[in-house]
C-alpha cells in the first residue's frame, strides 16, 4: 500500500477504503518507506549474498568428499 501511495494513482482515502485501513496509517507507512528505503533495498542484497554462500559452502564440501571417494574406489578396483 505504501507503493501504491508513493506511485498517487489512487488517493490516500481511495487506498484506505479499499485496503479499509486509516488513511493515517497509509500516509505513516509511507513516510516510513521513503525514509527507509534505500536502507530496505542494500540490507535485503547483502542478506542474500550471505545466504547463498552459506548454501554452496557445503555443497561444494560434498563435491570434494565425493571425488576423493570416487578416486579411492577407482583404486581398489
Amino acid at each position: 500500500m505504501a507503493i501504491e501511495a508513493i506511485k498517487g494513482v489512487k488517493t490516500l482515502a481511495e487506498l484506505a477504503s479499499e485496503y479499509q485501513v486509516h488513511p493515517n496509517q497509509i500516509s505513516d507507512w509511507k513516510k516510513q518507506l521513503l525514509s527507509n528505503a534505500p536502507d530496505l533495498f542494500a540490507s535485503g542484497k547483502k542478506k542474500q549474498a550471505q545466504t547463498e554462500e552459506e548454501l554452496t559452502a557445503p555443497l561444494y564440501e560434498e563435491i570434494g568428499r565425493l571425488k576423493m571417494d570416487v578416486k579411492w574406489l577407482e583404486k581398489k578396483l
